[in-house]
């Protein structure tokens, strides 16, 4: 294969038009959760994912875990918990087994704020993918995103 091989050209621009349509989206959902609710796209995903937690076996996330759920290195993963810290949204324990883990949970304000901004997030994801389906190049990446049925990866 060469850098001029149709096959790597149409490669790219099908990459091309996957991150053109993530960053239209991502655009869209970020200001309407800004005017909104004051949360970032990456706030409220980590709301989220940490919000799906639970109390049995495995239930709890490690920062790793998180970190890979909400596409974010360790580190600024760990900033943006910092944040959502200091802002009430989250809390910070040790684990009950292993003394050198810590596990996030969600406070009851940072879930009564998902719940509020949840609505916000699908009305403006439905939104982007709507004016996005316009766009012929975009039109059939849309209906795959409308027609996945995947689990969130925990």
């Amino acid at each position: 294969m060469t850098a001029t091989d149709p096959a790597l050209t149409a490669l790219s621009q099908g990459w091309c038009a996957l991150s053109l349509l993530h960053g239209r989206i991502e655009a869209h959902i970020e200001r309407a959760l800004q005017a909104r609710h004051d949360l970032s796209v990456r706030e409220y995903s980590l709301l989220d994912v940490l919000s799906r937690q639970h109390d049995g076996d495995g239930g709890h996330l490690q920062m790793k875990q998180v970190a890979d759920a909400v596409v974010l290195s360790q580190s600024a993963t760990t900033r943006l918990v910092t944040r959502l810290e200091d802002r009430g949204l989250l809390e910070r324990y040790l684990c009950p087994t292993d003394r050198r883990g810590i596990y996030t949970n969600v406070t009851p304000a940072g879930l009564e704020l998902l719940t509020r901004a949840r609505p916000t997030n699908d009305t403006a994801l439905r939104e982007a993918l709507d004016e996005a389906a316009v766009n012929p190049e975009l039109a059939p990446l849309v209906r795959a995103v409308e027609t996945l049925k995947t689990s969130v990866p925990a």
